[in-house]
């Protein structure tokens, strides 16, 4: 089996259609992408409403987010390989589509299971979309000025829709209910459909990699017997022969999939790849983030509603400083960027997020709301100067003709690190006082699950630290110019 380098192949290739306009091609994917942020974050302010109504408990409503957040983690490198081999504009216009249709789904649904259920085709439709999304910037943004200001903007699109999701969730829900949350979506979706169709360019990779099906269907039963085991342990039992069973089929498949990647001339995620420090990092600091502080986010929103009593639109004004400060830190970055390389930038802001977090664990039953604010800002200003630096760390990771890839994996670490995180940090907070119960049980397992986040992010930052602080990209000049070549097999 030959292994030649990634820059040894052709670029991308332009394909028949419509000029590619950058402005509307950028706004578009930014479009796109808060859309599925705010998915992952405007649903946690009326999980309350979403219990009451669907009559679900804390497992529900944990499988309502994480639904969603396991098949985008799961199918978007596939996503990403049928975009670089079909064409990124086609299998972004389809991801589009099919997210419009499941949102409609959610927001009809008359049962904690038929929720579930379109929560899982949305994460298919946002696996699609988020597989295409940095493509396309890198197809409309080639020169590293240009891209560093659509990152930047991109940036700040994930880290706003994720801040402002809260209080957008809560005043749809006590205008409108909770089902607003998801009719947002459709002419969000239709809107973006019409830009793509008229502005967005198509282009695809002469050399694309082959779809691996055996590798995906490993990787999908692998990561839903994981979050499965996971949320089912403390009600079940850590013991259990059902959680055993759970547990070891999911290393079982996980293994297998490391297998078939290993073993197919085509895989799904080249483990050559891990050889790359530029690779590792990336994919080390986007996961660090997620299953940190993303995670950490129902937990939070849980407190503030059931302990403190904050209604759906309370909650939302309570993050809206961290939202502005995230839009500042984010913004500022367009010219920060240039000056500082995006590894120095990612390390910062995890440390501001273990930081922030850690000032989390002032907040008791007896708090007031106020006791949470200093740590959430905090942490949205560390987010607001991750996430643009995160894009670029992932698209610099790979050529330019691999950008599907590169994002495709990203966005794995990044859904799967919430999914896991959510699940993870579940078995810390008891259940039946999530939603009721004894305030003072779920404070002291949101204590816990607090400093386990607060450390997961320092140890990103430093693990971010180490691998990337001797490459190039550490020298302002590198943080233009880099493009690093991968060995991957072929």
């Amino acid at each position: 089996m030959s292994t030649p380098t990634s820059a040894s192949r052709g670029p991308a290739r332009a394909a028949p259609g419509p000029r590619t306009h950058p402005r509307a091609t950028i706004a578009v994917a930014c479009v796109a992408v808060t859309m599925l942020m705010l998915d992952i974050s405007v649903i946690n302010t009326a999980l309350s409403d979403i219990a009451a109504g669907l009559r679900t408990d804390l497992t529900g409503l944990q499988w309502v987010i994480d639904a969603y957040t396991l098949p985008l983690a799961a199918t978007v490198l596939t996503a990403g390989a049928l975009a670089d081999r079909l064409g990124r504009r086609r299998v972004f216009l389809v991801g589009l589509v099919l997210f419009a249709v499941a949102s409609a789904a959610c927001a009809t649904a008359g049962s904690i299971g038929a929720l579930v259920a379109a929560r899982a085709v949305q994460g298919l439709g946002a696996a699609i979309l988020f597989a295409t999304a940095l493509a396309l910037i890198a197809q409309a943004a080639p020169s590293a000025e240009q891209r560093a200001k659509a990152l930047a903007v991109f940036g700040a699109a994930i880290g706003g829709a994720f801040a402002i999701g809260p209080f957008v969730g809560g005043g749809l829900t006590e205008l409108l209910g909770w089902r607003a949350i998801f009719w947002i979506n459709v002419p969000i979706g239709l809107v973006g459909l019409v830009v793509a169709l008229r502005r967005v360019g198509e282009s695809r990779d002469e050399h694309a990699r082959a779809v691996d099906w055996p590798g995906q269907v490993a990787l999908v039963g692998g990561l839903f017997l994981l979050v499965l085991g996971l949320l089912r342990g403390n009600e079940d039992g850590w013991t259990s022969g059902g959680i055993l069973a759970t547990m070891a089929g999911a290393v079982l498949l996980l293994v297998l999939f490391a297998a078939i990647q290993a073993r197919s001339s085509r895989p799904m995620l080249p483990l050559g790849l891990f050889r790359d420090r530029a690779f590792v990092g990336a994919q080390v600091a986007v996961a660090g983030i997620s299953c940190s502080f993303f995670a950490l986010f129902l937990y939070l929103t849980l407190y503030l509603q059931s302990v403190l009593g904050l209604s759906p639109l309370q909650t939302g004004l309570v993050y809206l400083p961290g939202t502005l400060a995230m839009f500042v830190v984010s913004g500022l970055t367009a010219n920060a960027g240039p000056r500082f390389p995006p590894a120095r930038l990612a390390t910062i802001g995890l440390a501001l997020v273990a930081v922030g977090l850690a000032a989390l664990l002032v907040a008791d039953e007896d708090s007031s709301w106020t006791a949470v604010m200093p740590g959430v800002v905090l942490t949205c200003v560390g987010t607001g100067l991750f996430n643009p630096a995160s894009g670029a760390l992932a698209l610099n990771a790979l050529p330019e003709h691999q950008s599907g890839l590169a994002s495709g994996a990203n966005d794995l670490f990044r859904q799967a690190g919430i999914a896991i995180g959510i699940a993870a940090l579940g078995t810390l907070v008891p259940a039946a006082d999530a939603l009721g119960g004894e305030p003072e049980r779920y404070v002291d397992g949101f204590h816990d699950a607090v400093v386990v986040a607060s450390a997961l992010a320092a140890l990103a930052a430093v693990a971010t630290w180490a691998l990337l602080r001797r490459r190039r990209s550490d020298s302002p000049e590198g943080a233009q110019s880099m493009r690093v070549t991968t060995t991957t097999a072929s």
